[in-house]
């Protein structure tokens, strides 16, 4: 029941167009682990169709490393970026929620509630 009321606060439940009208030929899941340090792969990560990044690892200053592109960025609540500022405006940010207290801040952020 929870879950069920919070996803009727949301204003969208599907994804955005832009989204969704990509062809997700070729797409690359990027971890935060820092095995890419060192590697230069940014250039070939940059060249999929959807690159996915999950949780808060940075991107800036390791371009080289892990590009630069991000299609949808995937964390726990507590990875979420603190300022908009750190939202890419053109990616896709998925919060993963599996515990009670991620619903809580779900439902703190949409109600725009102090947690």
């Amino acid at each position: 029941d929870t879950v069920k009321d919070l996803l009727e606060l949301l204003p969208e439940h599907d994804l955005p167009e832009d989204l969704k009208s990509k062809h997700c030929k070729r797409c690359v899941v990027v971890g935060s682990g820092g095995i890419l340090h060192g590697l230069e792969l940014g250039h070939l990560l940059n060249q999929f169709d959807i690159v996915i990044r999950l949780n808060d690892a940075p991107v800036q200053g390791y371009t080289d490393h892990v590009g630069n592109k991000t299609t949808i960025r995937m964390t726990y609540p507590e990875g979420a970026p603190l300022s908009e500022q750190e939202y890419h405006p053109s990616s896709l940010f998925v919060a993963v929620l599996f515990k009670g207290v991620d619903f809580n801040w779900l439902q703190a952020m949409v109600k725009n509630e102090t947690l």
